[in-house]
């Protein structure tokens, strides 16, 4: 359980792949955005992660009731990252704040490379 939320009828709990998925949709929807980064546990190297495991581009922590989130990326050439990295965190902090309810404080974007 990465938050929880405290209603009238009860709890509402957030387990951490829930958050991570919708970081990584969210992230996948910005332009510029190749796909998300995985560090091979073999050689040591930051690869392209497939769609269906986008959450483990993305960590996760929690902070006095609000999120910390980690996203390791991989953009297009020619584009602006500094443009790209804010968009995402835009994005991010919008969707996981309105579809959960839970806070969001920081969210650190880290460019891992850069495609063609």
């Amino acid at each position: 359980m990465i938050g929880s939320i405290v209603q009238e009828n009860g709890y509402i709990d957030y387990s951490e792949e829930v958050v991570a998925n919708i970081a990584g949709l969210s992230t996948m929807e910005c332009y510029g955005v190749v796909g998300m980064a995985s560090k091979s546990a073999k050689d040591g190297f930051w690869k392209l992660i497939k769609s269906e495991n986008l959450s483990k581009g993305v960590k996760i922590r929690s902070k006095n009731n609000e999120l910390i989130i980690e996203l390791h990326i991989i953009v297009e050439y020619g584009t602006k990252i500094s443009v790209i990295a804010n968009n995402i965190i835009q994005k991010i902090k919008y969707n996981i704040e309105n579809y959960t309810g839970l806070k969001v404080s920081a969210i650190t974007v880290n460019v891992q490379g850069v495609r063609v």
